[in-house]
């Protein structure tokens, strides 16, 4: 297969005009066929990795079937997104086993976008900043129930969360530097905890902004401590509601598009209509792309997938398109250390392309593993 005439989104994150051969399921240096798609007038984007979200489409990943995991794999493939690493809710070790059991064992490469990780978002959090988490469940850091469910989910668990101010987090984050992804979430922490945290081995921000104190003149914390870190990334979710468009481009100005991650956070009623569903066996309220928990209005997740968030990024905060793809596909799959076969157009990687038209961004055409769907 062949693609002309698309400008190609390239390894530099620039857009130049050329040609894209795929031959099996990997971008080639040669097509392996004839297939020729003229794709003027569209830009060749690599396919999206969301790191944190829990469902879509009636069906949440902590339900630990293979016909949820199918279910998410295939809408998230339908909307460009390529590779996926749901997330995890606050539930206790039985049931956050059953989920790693079920993602170890789900089957990639065949329909659905592949399943490349689990972010554990849950149960290491604070009380206090519990979001749409269950607070039944919430456990303190505890490094043996993470090698525990390590293995059941053979080795998928691509990151954690962890609120650094909960006794025993800082061993915790020393005992597992380079062994996972540590990311500071649902927290209370000050400046100082967090910029101890980052300094013992954490280095991501789950959704900034949400689940932690602000970021005032006198007291930075967790956000001051993520920007002040150059090798510390943060999550952004741009569904248009967690984030008001000029704290979003401020964030840009702060960290730059190297450090930004964009995901979606996206919980079982995306791509439903508005209604009544769920989010870690508590009652969600979606209108729009507003999810709430029916018990006391906090904003339970978004309904709106990553590619969306991506566009909304672009055409209503201002966020150059590049720089937006680079956050959306590029930075997460080097995250959660996937790059060498995802997150860019570039020889000897699955050919997952999504072409979008220039001008509006709308999907034109899904390539997966040299497959157009």
């Amino acid at each position: 297969m062949k693609i002309i005439n698309a400008k190609v989104f390239t390894e530099d994150c620039a857009f130049e005009e050329k040609e894209i051969c795929i031959s099996k399921e990997y971008i080639s240096h040669s097509s392996g066929d004839d297939v020729c798609i003229d794709a003027a007038g569209c830009i060749a984007i690599p396919g999206l990795t969301d790191i944190h979200f829990h469902g879509c489409m009636g069906q949440d990943f902590c339900n630990g079937t293979q016909e949820a995991l199918q279910t998410i794999a295939d809408y998230q493939l339908a909307n460009g997104i390529t590779s996926i690493c749901p997330a995890t809710m606050t539930y206790d070790e039985e049931t956050l086993t059953g989920i790693c059991r079920a993602a170890a064992a789900h089957v990639n490469g065949q329909k659905g976008a592949d399943l490349v990780g689990i972010n554990m978002e849950g149960p290491f959090i604070s009380l206090a900043k519990k979001g749409a988490q269950n607070p039944k469940y919430i456990h303190k850091p505890d490094t043996e129930m993470f090698r525990r469910l390590q293995k059941e989910a053979n080795g998928l668990i691509k990151l954690v969360d962890l609120a650094p101010e909960e006794e025993g987090a800082m061993d915790f984050i020393s005992a597992l530097k380079g062994e996972v992804v540590l990311s500071i979430a649902h927290t209370t922490a000050d400046f100082d905890t967090a910029a101890e945290a980052l300094r013992r081995g954490a280095s991501h921000i789950t959704h900034l902004y949400n689940a932690m104190p602000s970021f005032t003149h006198r007291a930075p914390g967790v956000i001051g401590a993520a920007v002040d870190d150059p090798h510390c990334e943060a999550e952004l979710i741009c569904d248009g509601i967690h984030i008001h468009p000029a704290v979003v481009r401020t964030t840009f100005k702060m960290f730059g598009d190297d450090r930004v991650i964009l995901i979606s956070d996206s919980m079982e009623a995306t791509g439903l209509k508005d209604g009544e569903y769920s989010l870690g066996g508590q009652a969600v309220h979606v209108v729009g792309n507003r999810a709430t928990l029916e018990c006391d209005g906090t904003i339970a997740g978004s309904a709106t997938n990553l590619m969306d968030c991506m566009r909304t990024a672009v055409q209503k905060m201002g966020i150059p398109l590049a720089s937006a793809v680079k956050c959306a596909a590029v930075n997460p799959a080097k995250s959660i250390g996937i790059y060498d076969r995802y997150g860019s157009i570039s020889v000897g990687k699955y050919a997952n392309i999504v072409l979008l038209d220039e001008n509006t961004l709308e999907t034109k055409k899904i390539i997966f593993r040299g497959k157009e769907l």
